[in-house]
């Protein structure tokens, strides 16, 4: 045989996203388990609505040209996207949380 074969057809494809992005998106997620706890988000009350919000004002810091939030010294994007991820696994998991 020449050449291997692998059967991916129809998987996912990781190597779409956009390389560099997720490690940021992780330091975020680090440092709020540091803060709180790991997985401390999946137990805010009224979530959906508070992760909307922060949201938000990260995205409303970004675009006034504040690329580094000040308190974690991460990335204003990478938390709006952590913001996001929760609202989505909310959505997915806890219908009844809307």
């Amino acid at each position: 045989m020449s050449e291997g074969m692998k059967f991916d057809n129809g998987k996912l494809r990781w190597s779409l996203l956009p390389k560099g992005t997720v490690p940021e998106v992780v330091k975020v997620l680090e440092y709020g388990a540091q803060k709180y706890a790991p997985d401390n988000w999946k137990y805010v009350p009224d979530a959906r609505v508070r992760y909307y919000d922060a949201a938000q004002r990260h995205l409303e810091s970004w675009w006034n040209g504040q690329e580094v939030d000040e308190e974690s010294k991460q990335m204003h994007l990478a938390h709006a996207v952590c913001c996001l991820l929760f609202l989505l696994w909310i959505d997915k998991n806890k219908p009844g949380d809307k």
